[in-house]
């Protein structure tokens, strides 16, 4: 992509993100799914890894995902629709040890389930708190994506709480991590919800699957 069209993308994201964000539906299981409609793009990663405070800050809204610091607080999946353009998932995380075992399987289910069987899912935002990078259950979420061809891109949180040399040295690392797994796009886009950063590049990536 050329400086101009990325100057433009990240402009149609900006604009795209601005425009009304609708809350569509909370899925507890499968059968439940809304209409396919629209592109889709979901956001997944571990519990408390800041996914519903990155939906809010890529829309400028303070409560559009409910945000907690309690881990396991979003328990469905939470669909909200961008402009009538785009569709936004929020997903439960995964790796809190606390949830019953139960209510974790439910869980796992209804997202293989999702992920693997929805047709207008173009995208899944993977997130990994940049505090402790990689862990086992992103490379096992890793594992399953690519086994079962789903595009995903690895999308950093919490950049505000790295040192600078932290910083190069995760991404160096991380870069490593995905270079040869098939279902991972390389680019990394590293965000902080806090201080803004980030957000305009992933919405501009986001943007591209927006429908005209």
């Amino acid at each position: 992509m050329t400086p101009s069209d990325w100057a433009a993308a990240v402009e149609f994201g900006r604009k795209l993100f601005a425009g009304p964000c609708d809350f569509v539906a909370a899925v507890p299981t499968i059968d439940r799914l809304p209409p396919i409609t629209l592109t889709e793009v979901a956001f997944a990663g571990r519990s408390n890894v800041g996914k519903s405070s990155l939906v809010n800050a890529l829309t400028g809204r303070s409560t559009l995902a409910r945000t907690s610091n309690t881990p396991g607080r979003t328990q469905q999946l939470n669909f909200f629709s961008l402009g009538e353009k785009l569709l936004l998932v929020d997903m439960p995380g995964y790796g809190y040890a606390e949830v019953p075992k139960a209510e974790a399987a439910r869980w796992a289910e209804v997202i293989d389930l999702y992920l693997r069987g929805r047709a207008s899912l173009r995208r899944v935002c993977l997130l990994v708190d940049a505090r402790h990078g990689v862990k086992k259950n992103d490379l096992d979420s890793m594992d399953w994506l690519d086994q079962r061809a789903v595009p995903y891109q690895i999308v950093l949180t919490k950049a505000d709480k790295l040192k600078q040399k932290d910083r190069e040295d995760l991404l160096a690392a991380t870069a490593k991590t995905i270079s040869r797994r098939p279902a991972a796009h390389p680019d990394i886009i590293v965000t902080s919800a806090e201080t803004g950063e980030g957000i305009p590049a992933l919405r501009a990536v986001l943007g591209l699957f927006a429908a005209a």
